[in-house]
């Protein structure tokens, strides 16, 4: 299970985002009204998905342009599987949102797959190393189903309340 069905699961909605068994079938951006307030953009996942290397090249291209185009951006959440290590790819997007002030949430996925001890330590070394909270998940358990959702509409309510004080 990865980013849709996390997706579907942060909104309450079911069948928000299409779900596939197979990693890599979001190709283009997909965007979702949420709470009547905000929209949540699906993003292609760069990361594991069976792809050939100017498929890979050409989504790369199309969320570098949102990232840069997309006015009213104002977050992005990062979704890395907890059984593995933050690629160059992850550390490079980081490093540009950092760069824009962009703020991230990160969210390890997966976690059911992982016994609490294991979880707990990835937890900490991910906070260690990307200097901020990490949000454990699970979309077959619904760990940190809230926390993201919570985390999400803080970083909505920030914007707002600076939008609002300009």
């Amino acid at each position: 299970m990865g980013k849709s069905t996390l997706l579907n699961q942060v909104v309450n909605q079911r069948k928000l985002a299409k779900v596939s068994s197979t990693p890599g079938k979001t190709r283009a951006l997909n965007f979702f009204l949420a709470d009547e307030r905000f929209y949540l953009v699906d993003l292609p996942g760069y990361g594991y998905a069976k792809v050939s290397k100017s498929t890979r090249k050409s989504w790369g291209q199309l969320i570098e342009d949102y990232l840069v185009t997309g006015k009213d951006l104002i977050g992005l959440l990062l979704l890395l599987d907890c059984r593995r290590d933050p690629t160059a790819e992850d550390w490079q997007l980081l490093q540009w949102l950092a760069d824009r002030q962009t703020p991230v949430l990160i969210a390890l996925t997966k976690s059911d797959k992982l016994n609490n001890d294991q979880l707990n330590r990835k937890v900490n070394e991910m906070e260690k190393e990307f200097g901020t909270s990490v949000i454990a998940s699970s979309s077959k358990t619904g760990l940190g189903k809230h926390e993201m959702a919570e985390a999400i509409r803080g970083l909505v309510g920030e914007h707002i309340a600076k939008y609002k004080a300009k």
